[in-house]
């Protein structure tokens, strides 16, 4: 049985609606899923919502909601839009109110106890709300959590405490010996560090409140939402099913993670809490957990704490749905933090997308419909052209597999320019004055519009309506769906039949309105 590429998000707090921050990981996710369904890989992309702890029950309160009720509303009238808005194509969406999720975290936590992973202790130190994390009094600037700029609360309970300074070694030794497990680079290097710097037990209950999965052998605390959040990566695929079962076959094909795509602010929680949890479970751990950086406002990480975040739809109702997935991959690199722009923005649109990517198609299919009727003329190849999309489709599927979105989108556009350069250097517009010429034009545009065929499946995963768009406009149906096509096959040239109709539709990006 093959294994699944599996692929998760984080889950997100239901504190409030999703900003461009969130959107950023999430359709990083899809575009990396895609590309790989593309590579003809069977694909599993889950994401979700993390619903209990403290902060999400105060934002409640603040609204006078029960907290069951925020979360759905949230969820439904937020959350889930919003994916279905960017064309997010995940195959699950998991909620840790949900019960298949309680069910198995209790399991889970049931089994560590009996383990002997788990005793009885007292907590006091510095707690961020906002985090939901237990603080260092060295993570603190004067006294306040560096990530939300806020005071820290300080914190006495008698709860519940997971071994996790019994996995420091065995995690220092997983890192330096496989150091594809933490990405990227400079991510791996604060982890170790970390472990390097010693280890101490974690709180996993909290008794103060009740909004929570109940701990199973103590009715009186609920599970730290970490220690609950972080199992939504095994319950949501049938973490403790039965193995014989249809849940237990699905979590056999799946885990275990091929890649967690985090924010930098969580790696310490993905990588070293988590697979802390799943050694002491005896589970196979991710495969590779990759932190991606913050997109900064003003300097300042995105936070709607902080009144910097954005929503994705104040974007796209600008620009576009496809045009907001490509510049955010496009414009930063994965894995650093980048600032957003909209004059940056605006800028890549009009250079990049309307004036190299849609005025090649608008060109080519204005110029097959005036001197070939709209009907694509015989094969023909060009060898510069054709050498430069094997190593297109190379150069893009090496970056990509890797999470390098930025060089693997840039390969794809410098095979769009030198398409561009082709058509320049041709001048069909010019031949057409001579009818003896017309052989010379029909070669040029047989060519062009196969170029637009790999531009289409190649981009697809990044921009797919508008690649579906092109694909339409060439005649592309007559292949099959584009979404089938796959990326091994691209640089096969001559795929587009002669004959087949062609049409120049709408502009793929039109001119952006001051």
């Amino acid at each position: 049985m093959a294994k699944a590429f599996y692929l998760t998000t984080p889950i997100y707090y239901v504190n409030d609606a999703p900003h461009i921050g969130h959107a950023y990981t999430t359709v990083a996710g899809d575009v990396l899923t895609r590309w790989h369904r593309a590579r003809g890989e069977e694909v599993w992309f889950l994401t979700g919502t993390d619903e209990h702890g403290e902060k999400v029950l105060r934002t409640a309160e603040a609204n006078n909601v029960a907290p069951q009720d925020w979360c759905d509303r949230l969820v439904e009238e937020a959350w889930k839009p919003v994916w279905k808005d960017l064309n997010i194509a995940n195959d699950d969406f998991i909620r840790t109110t949900q019960p298949r999720h309680i069910v198995r975290v209790q399991k889970f936590l049931q089994g560590l106890m009996d383990s002997g992973f788990i005793y009885e202790g007292k907590y006091e130190g510095p707690y961020c709300v906002g985090c939901e994390e237990f603080k260092l009094e060295s993570d603190l600037i004067d006294g306040n959590c560096p990530i939300h700029s806020k005071p820290v609360e300080n914190l006495s309970e008698t709860n519940w405490f997971f071994k996790l300074s019994e996995f420091a070694q065995p995690l220092l030794d997983r890192y330096r010996n496989n150091p594809e497990a933490c990405q990227p680079e400079s991510a791996r290097n604060e982890v170790v560090a970390f472990l390097e710097g010693g280890v101490q037990d974690l709180s996993i209950s909290r008794s103060s409140f009740s909004w929570g999965i109940p701990v199973p052998w103590d009715q009186d605390q609920v599970v730290y939402v970490w220690f609950d959040a972080l199992l939504n990566y095994a319950t949501a695929v049938g973490l403790g099913e039965d193995s014989d079962g249809e849940l237990g076959e699905k979590f056999k094909k799946t885990w275990p993670v091929s890649v967690h795509l985090v924010g930098k602010d969580i790696l310490r929680f993905h990588a070293v809490i988590w697979p802390a949890m799943l050694m002491a479970a005896k589970l196979p751990l991710p495969e590779r957990v990759f932190a991606h950086g913050w997109l900064l406002v003003g300097g300042e990480k995105m936070s709607k704490s902080k009144l910097t975040g954005i929503a994705p739809a104040d974007i796209t109702s600008h620009f576009g749905v496809d045009a907001f997935r490509y510049y955010f991959l496009r414009a930063i690199p994965f894995g650093s933090d980048g600032s957003f722009s909209w004059e940056d923005m605006a800028a890549r649109y009009t250079s990049e997308l309307a004036n190299d990517f849609g005025n090649l198609a608008s060109r080519a299919t204005a110029m097959i419909e005036k001197y070939c009727d709209g009907v694509l003329p015989e094969r023909s190849s060009d060898q510069e052209l054709e050498k430069f999309l094997v190593d297109t489709c190379r150069k893009a599927d090496d970056a990509f597999i890797k999470l390098d979105f930025q060089t693997g989108i840039n390969s794809i556009m410098e095979f769009c320019k030198r398409v561009n350069g082709y058509l320049t250097e041709k001048e069909p517009w010019s031949l057409a004055k001579d009818p003896s010429r017309k052989k010379e034009i029909d070669e040029i545009l047989y060519n062009t519009a196969e170029s637009l065929r790999a531009l289409a499946i190649l981009f697809y995963p990044v921009m797919p309506t508008t690649s579906e768009k092109l694909w339409e406009m060439i005649g592309g149906n007559s292949l099959g769906d584009i979404s089938q096509m796959k990326i091994f096959d691209v640089a096969q040239w001559g795929q587009l039949e002669p004959g087949t109709k062609v049409s120049k539709g709408d502009a793929l990006f039109p001119r952006l309105e001051d």
